[in-house]
């Protein structure tokens, strides 16, 4: 795929002059499919798997064998949508994923056998959702599966066996389990539970037929959110457990404890993160290392002398944050992924008795010598005196000085930005734009205060930290602050709907995909698997069923404010999207063609909870540049004279009122 150096490429409104102008990048390097991407290695290290597209561009598990001739071939035949996980069986014959329809999150577990080339649903049960739990060494052809087959707001956990397809109920679920843990002979003995008011507890059984005790409890205001805390897994010997805990801590950390004393230690901490990742050893079952997020990056606290040695080699390979993704049992060959914010994802091979790395491979080549912006981490001041990090990213060659901006809010609003190669910003940062990306208040992994600081504040503090952002930006001079984007999906959605509604002096235009409209809607359309956390969201969002929250649910939920929207909008939405449904952004979109609003409508048909089909990553991709360009100005790779994406579902809506740029 060639760079675009000024062929069919459009620039609307004057742009400030670039130094060096880069050529314009097909946003088919940023949003098509990888070349190759997520390599693992079979637990006898005989075979290394990926994922790449077949001659359909549809994904596939692809393997080969790692000594002799080349027998590379795809072992999985998905027919329309790609396969975009997959593990390895500890049979090293046997690769599992699941496989949803549409994306309705209904997934199914599959499994493709190496030796007969049979691919087979393991759960084959009509509107069931079924995930991969676990698999052992010491039961090679068998796996445990969760699974809502006996209660669709349950998760069941099913022992299933490869050879035959037969299907046993292992543990019930009592109505409140968000997952569950096996330890090393794949008895399940750990379940991560939520009371209906929020409080997280962590239940343990000695045996398989010993009785549930709680473990710990924690109370919603003293938790973190739940990706952050909870089981890393059991000793070998079964005596011990691993946890992620904020017990005693403004952040989550490391612990270990002794099931039959309760006696604690703790392993890893620290003061400005929670725990991100944690190396735990798949054979001997103890925690060899524990990453945080410090000074926008991932750092490694080693705490195994055997790996110390293979970590400070590995800090030499190349310039990024590293992770290990995949190792043979063994443990003489890992995988270890290199992420930075100016280079494509690469992963190495690395042999731990030569402690050399080798490069197996990039999963966009293409990108690998082109310029790539710079993502710099910033910190300012709330208005109310949080501090606030993110990430500015600004033109390669643009000269100092404000820009046109793209405020990328992140989704969740959960969860949080960090320093990687970023597609989104370096798309529109390669078309112009500055992107400012900033971690707001209830974003998580910076410890249970800040989070906590967000609870009942969606459309209010948060949305204040959002223009606190913009306002620094545009005092340091980075930032046009008559030609400010808001732009998002999921929450993120909902911050653009919210800005252009409660802050609409700020923003020039605004771009939702699959974003909250009405939190009254939203709240209680919660999918059948979501019904356990309804208590959380409650707590943190606002409780519907509360007289008390009507007002204030009411006056954040942007549908009941569009007569304050003044600036052109665009709404992208999955038909099939069992989280954020259809009717958040069919309302919205009908209110503003009512109050004749200008709104750009995009449904696809076909996607779910974001837009996986390439085709149709790439036309949303293809139309929101076009409302960028026609609001903010910007450099614009036009969408094919079709109008649209060959493949492509876009079913589109347009209606011009009385809002104008």
């Amino acid at each position: 795929m060639r760079l675009l150096m000024g062929v069919g490429v459009l620039m609307l409104w004057a742009m400030p002059a670039l130094a060096d102008v880069p050529p314009v990048i097909p946003r088919e390097l940023l949003f098509g499919n990888p070349v190759r991407d997520d390599p693992t290695l079979s637990p006898d290290g005989e075979k290394l798997a990926w994922v790449a597209p077949d001659a359909k561009g549809v994904m596939q598990v692809w393997v080969r064998t790692l000594q002799g001739k080349d027998d590379t071939r795809a072992v999985t035949k998905e027919p329309e949508r790609g396969v975009r996980y997959y593990e390895w069986a500890q049979d090293s014959r046997t690769l599992l994923y699941p496989q949803d329809s549409d994306g309705d999150e209904n997934t199914h577990v599959y499994s493709a056998d190496l030796s007969t080339g049979v691919v087979r649903d393991l759960t084959p049960f009509q509107g069931i959702r079924a995930r991969l739990l676990e698999s052992s060494p010491t039961a090679p052809r068998e796996v445990l599966v969760t699974m809502n087959l006996r209660e669709r707001t349950g998760s069941d956990i099913y022992r299933v066996s490869l050879d035959t397809g037969a299907i046993t109920l292992d543990t019930q679920d009592p109505g409140d389990v968000m997952t569950w843990t096996a330890d090393a002979k794949l008895n399940v003995r750990g379940a991560l539970a939520q009371k209906p008011d929020g409080t997280t507890v962590l239940r343990v059984r000695d045996a398989v037929r010993a009785p549930w005790r709680t473990l710990l409890e924690v109370p919603l205001r003293e938790n973190v959110f739940p990706q952050y805390m909870g089981f890393i897994g059991f000793s070998r010997d079964g005596a011990r457990v691993y946890l992620k805990s904020p017990h005693g801590s403004n952040t989550s950390r490391v612990v270990e404890k002794v099931l039959r004393t309760g006696a604690e230690k703790v392993l890893a901490e620290d003061a400005g993160s929670d725990v991100m990742d944690v190396l735990f050893h798949p054979e001997r079952k103890v925690v060899q290392a524990v990453a945080f997020t410090t000074d926008g990056h991932l750092r490694w606290t080693v705490l195994d002398p055997g790996v110390r040695e293979d970590f400070e080699a590995l800090g030499r390979v190349a310039r990024g944050d590293f992770s290990l993704v995949s190792r043979d049992r063994a443990d003489r060959r890992w995988v270890v992924a290199f992420e930075q914010d100016t280079a494509p994802l690469r992963y190495y091979t690395y042999d731990r008795s030569t402690r050399r790395a080798e490069l197996l491979f990039s999963n966009q080549p293409s990108l690998d010598g082109v310029p790539l912006a710079e993502m710099k981490p910033f910190q300012l001041k709330s208005r109310d005196g949080l501090t606030l990090t993110g990430y500015l990213t600004r033109p390669v060659g643009a000269p100092q000085g404000p820009l046109p901006t793209v405020l990328l809010v992140h989704g969740g609003p959960w969860t949080r930005d960090t320093w990687r190669f970023n597609p989104e910003a370096q798309w529109l940062a390669n078309r112009g734009y500055a992107v400012l990306q900033v971690n707001f208040r209830a974003s998580a992994g910076l410890g249970k205060a800040f989070l906590n600081a967000g609870n009942r504040q969606w459309g209010r503090a948060m949305n204040d930290d959002l223009e606190d952002a913009v306002a620094w930006a545009v005092k340091e001079g980075q930032v046009d602050p008559a030609r400010v984007a808001i732009m998002g999906s999921s929450y993120g959605g909902y911050a653009a709907l919210a800005g252009a509604a409660f802050s609409p002096a700020v923003y020039r235009c605004a771009v939702d995909a699959f974003g909250i409209s009405n939190l009254f809607t939203f709240l209680k359309s919660f999918p059948p698997q979501w019904q356990v956390i309804r208590g959380s969201y409650a707590q943190r969002v606002g409780d519907v069923d509360d007289p008390s929250e009507q007002e204030r649910l009411r006056a954040t939920s942007p549908v009941f404010a569009v007569d304050r929207i003044r600036v052109p909008m665009f709404v992208a939405q999955g038909a099939n999207d069992p989280r954020v449904k259809q009717a958040e952004s069919e309302q919205m979109v009908s209110a503003l063609e009512k109050a004749g609003r200008d709104v750009t409508y995009v449904l696809y048909p076909d996607e779910g909870h974001g837009f996986y089909q390439p085709e149709n990553n790439l036309d949303y991709h293809a139309r929101v540049e076009a409302f960028l360009a026609q609001n903010l100005g910007g450099r614009l790779e036009p969408l094919p004279k079709e109008g649209r994406v060959p493949g492509s579902s876009a079913v589109v809506r347009q209606s011009s009122g009385a809002a104008k740029p």
